[in-house]
């Protein structure tokens, strides 16, 4: 019981570091959004047109997917054992008294950005993918202008702040979390790790909560 328990707790680790590296690269590709109009179009356009016809990306690509499926899996598994256990349910324990509000809501947290990766799924993967979108001046579907009509809509922009604020809880419990179970949250680095973990966070949070209320009140 114990040797599954920690393959699933590796499994959940590798995953999701993996998707933490995404995120960054993510981000990046994101930061173009913040250009003047015509040229944020025009980049945005050539960088979203250049990975979807790129074989590595598309490698890279089905590695993402079959990790966020990993992730949501194992995770669900493991807190299910967690809630079954000895016949206790978490709501009856007092862990409260010793652990974060993030690290006891990681359902709620992970429910949430569940349903925001369907609908980011939808409305910006699958519209590029099997829609017949317009084109740019350069002749590249033009996302960058379903970008701005979707976060043109208040309630759109919201409905992503929410979700970023709950990744930013998620991220934080799971970089920690992901450290002990690889074995590398020690004394000698533990204040390395919190400030990396921290500062990791905050940026990719803050960075991506900044481009729907950027583009929203430009």
């Amino acid at each position: 019981m114990k040797s599954t328990t920690l393959k699933n707790k590796l499994i959940i680790a590798f995953t999701g570091l993996f998707l933490c590296f995404f995120l960054v690269i993510h981000l990046l590709g994101n930061l173009q959004l913040f250009l003047p109009e015509d040229q944020a179009r025009e980049q945005f356009n050539w960088y979203s047109n250049a990975l979807s016809g790129n074989i590595l990306i598309k490698i890279i690509s089905w590695v993402l997917y079959l990790s966020l499926i990993g992730h949501a899996v194992y995770a669900l598994i493991i807190t299910t054992k967690n809630n079954t256990a000895n016949g206790k349910n978490y709501h009856y324990d007092k862990r409260n008294f010793s652990s974060a509000w993030n690290s006891r809501n990681m359902g709620i947290l992970g429910t949430i950005l569940l349903i925001f990766l369907i609908i980011h799924f939808k409305d910006f993967w699958y519209t590029y993918k099997f829609t017949n979108l317009p084109v740019d001046a350069a002749g590249h579907k033009d996302l960058y202008e379903v970008v701005v009509q979707s976060y043109s809509q208040l309630w759109y922009v919201i409905l992503y702040e929410i979700s970023f604020i709950a990744l930013g809880f998620h991220l934080l419990h799971g970089f920690f979390s992901a450290s002990r179970t690889l074995g590398l949250y020690h004394p000698k680095y533990v204040k390395a790790i919190k400030i990396f973990g921290w500062g990791y966070t905050l940026i990719i949070t803050a960075g991506f909560m900044a481009i729907p209320l950027y583009i929203h009140f430009k």
